[in-house]
């Protein structure tokens, strides 16, 4: 197996931070990622080297396996298991012999995909490794449970977006990593949510907030007002003498909560009132005469 050099693809050194790696790691999937590059198999061969490279330098433990073991790292445990098999051997049967030699050469044989044990031990299963992707969504995307192909290592799974996911969130597709080794399990993928608002509406985990223009005399006077919510419009009753700044929640008009059927956050909307402006001599004469009746 050639040696891939995952700090070289993320573009990082070894002594790169946590935060280095989630920060380069982000960078290049979004500039590779095959929503914006479609049809390019350079592009797509990139990506998932750079998935590929953050699964195991975004994992403290498997870092540090990576960089003792190199392209081996996910059989260290193997290895260190018939290391101290040996060292025991040595120290109890009276020196190095032969026979040891080869049994621990058998074993590694086995354990990177070499040639069957001569003594005919049987292979040692392991597990396939573990694949991460992100996926980017619209925040309308995730306001509704569905259904979504995606291409991973040329196979499609066909996997379900539950509603009221957030950005950032993780969720794992268990066995659809990497083949296991000699009948070994699977991995699995985990996929996280990259979402992007385009809405009016700012989220805050179930809730949305909404900022309205309201006009000064319907603030003053009151009357009604249509505002619009995530999935539909809805008619307000504005009291007399609103106060700019003034939030009226609508309870159930927010985002769905996340494996909650039928639950919802509120939305809470703020009222922004608007001055009127080029006034007519007129409008400025019954203004200035309300200010007079005021004082």
């Amino acid at each position: 197996m050639a040696f891939i050099d995952y700090y070289k693809i993320l573009g990082i050194t070894k002594t790169a931070s946590e935060a280095d790696i989630k920060k380069a790691y982000r960078k290049l999937a979004r500039k590779y990622h095959p929503d914006l590059n479609p049809n390019d198999k350079i592009a797509e061969k990139k990506f998932k080297e750079i998935n590929e490279a953050n699964e195991v330098l975004s994992n403290p433990e498997n870092r540090k396996k990576y960089d003792q073991y190199g392209e081996h790292w996910q059989h260290a445990e193997e290895y260190e298991k018939a290391h101290q098999q040996k060292q025991y051997q040595k120290t109890y049967s009276g020196g190095t012999g032969g026979h040891n030699e080869e049994a621990f050469s058998d074993f590694f044989e086995n354990m990177f995909g070499g040639a069957a044990s001569r003594s005919g031990s049987r292979q040692v299963k392991f597990r396939g490794q573990d694949f991460n992707a992100a996926l980017h969504l619209d925040l309308k995307d995730v306001y509704t449970t569905h259904k979504r192909t995606l291409t991973v290592n040329k196979k499609n799974i066909r996997i379900t977006i539950p509603a009221g996911v957030e950005n950032g969130q993780i969720i794992k597709i268990k066995g659809h990593g990497g083949k296991g080794v000699n009948g070994g399990p699977n991995g699995d993928l985990y996929i996280e949510f990259s979402i992007v608002n385009h809405s009016i509406f700012k989220r805050d985990k179930d809730n949305l907030y909404v900022t309205i223009d309201l006009d000064l005399y319907k603030a003053l006077l009151g009357g009604e007002l249509m505002v619009d919510t995530f999935n539909g419009k809805v008619k307000l009753n504005i009291k007399p003498e609103t106060q700019n700044g003034t939030k009226v929640k609508l309870k159930g008009k927010g985002f769905p909560k996340y494996k909650k059927e039928g639950e919802f956050g509120d939305l809470y909307i703020i009222y922004q009132i608007k001055l009127p402006t080029k006034l007519s001599n007129k409008e400025k004469e019954l203004i200035k005469q309300l200010q007079t009746q005021r004082s």
